[in-house]
């Protein structure tokens, strides 16, 4: 859904659709789900405007943020289990460590995180605020076991890719403020923000591979397209188009993303 939105968005601004492919978990990744996204996205239309990144071929450009932060004070390492963390509801605040350094394990490395308050203006979701120190504290840029989180790699590539406005699921709201902070302290732009609904089963559960609902590969492209349509408000008159591009130009003159305001998520339609 967040596919189709984002498309939609870049596409009445004028502007280019950047796909990322966030491979940064090698033990949690599927083999070939990857190639098998891509090749759905481009049997409905959804095709990028650029070479699709991964960002398990970034890991310099990520290192050489993380060094950027060692060397301003701004990144820490930190020994700290969870079990040490327990009675700060697995917060880690000022920069203070529980656990004392030892050389036998590799540490993760965290952000200092000082008494901030971050606020922006979601496209969709309209103000929010978050403060950081409150809520994550100090948090961690590379795990102990060694991949990228997610914070930092989205930042560093959302800089080098020129992204102006990223378009994702409300799950990821709660990521933003730290991203905005990150993005302060290495120096780096911050696009604008809209994140849409996530979509349901009829009982309100997210729809979720990692729950493993029923796939989307493989079903008709036109009915796909048509049901996605749909869930963000686009209607479609009879007779309806017959491929997946005139579907897809369609939907681009309906298409008005503050219809899905005040919402909280989306219905999946069934015929």
């Amino acid at each position: 859904m967040a596919a189709l939105a984002s498309w939609l968005r870049a596409r009445q601004a004028d502007g280019q659709w950047l796909l990322r492919v966030e491979d940064l978990d090698p033990p949690r990744e599927v083999p070939g789900s990857a190639a098998s996204i891509l090749a759905e996205l481009t049997r409905l239309g959804l095709i990028a405007d650029d070479e699709v990144w991964f960002q398990s071929h970034r890991h310099a450009a990520y290192q050489q943020a993380l060094d950027t932060l060692r060397n301003a004070g701004q990144a820490f390492p930190c020994w700290c289990s969870r079990a040490d963390l327990a009675d700060t509801g697995g917060i880690h605040r000022d920069g203070h460590c529980r656990a004392k350094p030892d050389a036998r394990r590799t540490p993760a490395w965290r952000l200092r995180v000082a008494d901030v308050t971050v606020s922006f203006d979601d496209m969709l979701q309209g103000p929010q605020q978050q403060n950081l120190r409150d809520v994550v504290g100090d948090f961690v840029v590379r795990r102990a076991d060694g991949p990228w989180a997610y914070q930092l790699a989205c930042v560093v590539d959302d800089a080098a890719q020129g992204i102006t406005e990223v378009v994702r699921g409300i799950d990821l709201l709660d990521s933003t403020a730290r991203q905005i902070h990150l993005q302060h302290v290495l120096g780096l732009p911050t696009p604008r923000y809209l994140h849409i609904p996530l979509v349901t089963d009829a009982n309100g559960r997210k729809l979720s591979k990692s729950d493993a609902d029923r796939p989307l590969t493989g079903q008709p492209a036109m009915l796909l397209l048509r049901r996605a349509c749909t869930c963000l408000g686009v209607s479609m008159d009879e007779p309806f188009p017959d491929t997946p591009d005139s579907l897809l130009a369609a939907a681009l003159s309906r298409f008005d993303i503050t219809c899905l305001a005040g919402r909280d998520r989306l219905d999946w339609p069934h015929d």
